[in-house]
């Protein structure tokens, strides 16, 4: 990251800015950086200024304790004002839902979209966000980071022998290293159910995207983001699961973008 702004409480956000046109922040989800979210940059890059960013405790990002929602929210806006006074945001996976409750806080946005954002919106779900809590937290107070990774990769449905080639593999120690925003991002997702009260409050339009080939409750919590929404839309793409392909999102996401 070749920029960097200071957000309400002193933390350095480090960001970069490709292309020219109206601005949009893309926010990375749960264990990546703004690496993670370069691609689609790129693509994007053509009709947009894009700003692509390390989250608060992650790649060249400081990070000030004790974490709070309400901190992220800060660095966003910092990030905004840094582009100009105005943007629009995209988040994908719990990056959506920091995008929403940025929204919801009354930022200065044109638009909000969102990419699958994993709210356990089905029986028994918010009993097992729940049980994730408590687990994740017990690993990163005993500083099992190793532990804390597994926790979040067997959430996410990773089979148990791919969790193991993942431990054998040199991005493990990346990983472990980023292992304590688990917390951050647990934070975010709150009890795991869609928020529908406050997304009731957002008062910007809001696309909300899913994959064809993702999981069907993943499917339905995404469409219940948008019905929750007072201007929400959903969109499903199709042959698409949660590693959306970013050539296949970033016509979608211009084309939103690009309405007044």
């Amino acid at each position: 990251m070749d920029k960097q702004t200071i957000s309400r409480d002193g933390t350095r956000i480090a960001y970069r800015r490709t292309g020219q046109g109206p601005a949009v922040v893309l926010v990375s989800g749960a264990m990546s950086t703004g690496a993670t979210v370069a691609p689609l940059a790129a693509h994007l890059s053509g009709r947009f200024d894009v700003i692509v960013y390390d989250r608060r405790g992650r790649g060249d990002s400081g990070d000030t304790r004790p974490y709070e929602v309400a901190r992220e929210v800060e660095d966003l806006a910092a990030l905004i004002e840094a582009a100009g006074g105005e943007t629009a945001l995209y988040g994908i996976s719990s990056g959506g839902a920091l995008v929403l409750e940025a929204a919801a806080s009354g930022l200065p946005l044109r638009r909000a979209a969102v990419y699958e954002t994993p709210f356990a919106d089905y029986g028994g779900g918010a009993e097992e966000r729940a049980e994730y809590t408590g687990h994740l937290t017990e690993a990163l107070e005993q500083d099992r980071r190793g532990d804390a990774v597994e926790l979040f990769l067997r959430l996410t449905g990773l089979a148990p022998g791919m969790i193991a080639n993942a431990r054998r593999s040199p991005m493990w120690a990346d990983m472990e290293a980023i292992a304590p925003t688990l917390a951050y991002d647990d934070a975010v997702m709150g009890d795991g159910l869609v928020p529908r009260d406050r997304l009731a409050g957002i008062t910007v339009p809001v696309l909300a995207v899913a994959g064809s080939a993702s999981p069907e409750w993943l499917r339905r919590a995404t469409k219940s983001v948008a019905d929750a929404a007072p201007e929400g839309t959903y969109h499903v793409l199709e042959d698409q699961n949660h590693m959306v392909e970013p050539q296949v999102l970033a016509p979608v996401l211009a084309e939103f973008f690009s309405r007044y």
